[in-house]
């Protein structure tokens, strides 16, 4: 997107080719506002979707119209080389590897940006007429921004696809270097904001923000990915935006303006949600396992349980309220979720689905998840609205979640997890958990949840143990 929309600017003639680049660019902005404001509920989601490919397509046809453009032969494979990456992974790629597929995307807009950024620099005519000042900053912001997204994307790509460790990985003194490692990277582009022509730092600013953008992710752990996501897409959005000021491109500052500040909300609005602030995000080094405490009398014991037990349990509810995490995405168990909540509905049980804000490896996870299953919208609940009716629920089924209804948030100061708001699964008259093993979740902690003495434990994968359930509901149905 970023590297066609590159090659456009502001029309100096008026002909017809610029008067219709013009009025598509315009359609273009229009679609692409009107897309965030839809996105922003589930039920214009689909709308939004499609105002924005309309929006891109208007872009990209205004892209092709630029007069500065001299052949398409160069253009046209890039198209193909596009399709042939960009079809196979729309059609083919499972809607539990949207996260990966996320932060490639950021990776190769953002390296677009840099690439784009890199070759206007080469460009200028450093001797006899560099660039102002103010150009050449934005320049900076652009490339120093676009490369350390496009490395950092590419980590938590290599984390979300489990090819690097999901753990926080960590050495001493390491956010010292880190900000050091910035701190260096926006000298180059001060000192080139003053001596444009000194063309050996250039590359050395293009290092240093590839090298940071490594460092930057790799102390960050799995439970924190949602929030570093929403991050990237933010400075991919602002890498474009910087590029539509050095290439005098107003859809670039628009359309990139719009995704850095919506990415940069969301951003905040997930770490309201975990009760941490962005330097703990992307300092912190959180999901360490942590190091059990000293026994100080006996050991809890959890009480496993088995589908059938959990079928009769479910039938004689009158409110159940799921709670889906990562585990159930893992397990591509939505549409046996959607049996479940068949069969429960046809024998008058009412079924409600939490969502927490950060459940899951992307922004909106559950919400993609459980739509591809075709629940209802409006049986999505976010946290704030649902957690008060937990008192007058008969079941609480948690499906592969773990530190979003993890009761230590509330009460022990010494977890790490302390103060985040949770999904009061607690407090529940029963609690029904689905899980593979009890191994500790992204945090590294163990879950007072699954020790309760009305917790019941459902062990096994999660897709298929509530398609058992979901069977066994069926074979006492009438």
């Amino acid at each position: 997107m970023n590297l066609l929309l590159a090659y456009t600017a502001a029309p100096q003639h008026a002909t017809l080719s610029s008067v219709i680049s013009t009025a598509t660019y315009l359609l273009a902005a229009l679609l692409f506002v009107l897309a965030l404001k839809w996105l922003s509920a589930p039920t214009t989601a689909r709308r939004g979707n499609i105002a924005g490919q309309v929006g891109m397509a208007a872009a990209i046809i205004g892209a092709l119209l630029h007069h500065q453009i001299i052949s398409y032969e160069w253009i046209i494979v890039g198209f193909a080389i596009g399709a042939v990456i960009g079809v196979p992974m729309a059609i083919w790629m499972p809607m539990t590897a949207v996260p990966q597929r996320t932060a490639l995307s950021h990776a190769f807009g953002a390296l677009a940006a840099a690439l784009v950024g890199t070759a206007h620099y080469y460009l200028f005519d450093l001797k006899h007429a560099p660039p102002h000042a103010i150009v050449m900053g934005f320049l900076c912001l652009e490339v120093l921004l676009g490369a350390l997204t496009f490395t950092g994307s590419m980590m938590a790509f290599g984390k979300l696809q489990d090819l690097l460790p999901t753990r926080p990985l960590t050495y001493k003194n390491q956010n010292i270097y880190n900000l050091l490692l910035l701190a260096s990277a926006i000298a180059c582009g001060v000192l080139l904001m003053i001596h444009p022509q000194w063309m050996w730092l250039f590359p050395v600013l293009l290092l240093l923000a590839l090298a940071f953008g490594v460092l930057l992710i790799l102390p960050i752990g799995g439970a924190d990915m949602p929030t570093v996501i929403s991050l990237l897409n933010s400075y991919a959005g602002l890498s474009a935006c910087m590029m539509g000021f050095v290439l005098d491109n107003k859809l670039l500052i628009i359309a990139g303006a719009l995704d850095g500040a919506s990415g940069f909300v969301l951003s905040i609005i997930m770490c309201k949600a975990m009760n941490r602030s962005f330097t703990n995000v992307l300092f912190g080094a959180f999901g360490q396992i942590q190091a059990p405490a000293a026994e100080a009398g006996e050991k809890k014991t959890v009480r496993a349980t088995s589908p059938e037990e959990v079928a009769g349990i479910l039938e004689s509810a009158r409110l159940v309220i799921v709670i889906p995490g990562y585990g159930m995405a893992v397990a591509q168990a939505q549409h046996k979720v959607r049996e479940l909540y068949d069969q429960l509905t046809r024998r008058g049980v009412e079924v409600k689905f939490a969502i927490h804000p950060v459940a899951g490896r992307m922004p909106g996870h559950m919400n993609v998840l459980l739509a591809e299953a075709e629940i209802p919208y409006d049986k999505l609940v976010e946290m704030d609205e649902i957690n008060g009716e937990f008192p007058q629920c008969d079941v609480a089924l948690v499906i592969g979640a773990n530190d979003v209804v993890n009761p230590a948030a509330r009460h022990d100061k010494s977890s790490p997890i302390y103060g985040m708001p949770i999904i009061n699964a607690d407090q529940a008259r029963t609690v029904i958990a689905i899980k593979r093993s009890m191994n500790p979740g992204f945090a590294g902690i163990e879950n007072e949840l699954y020790t309760l003495d009305h917790t019941l434990m459902l062990f096994g994968d999660a897709k298929g143990v509530v398609g058992a359930v979901a069977k066994e509901l069926g074979e006492n149905g009438h």
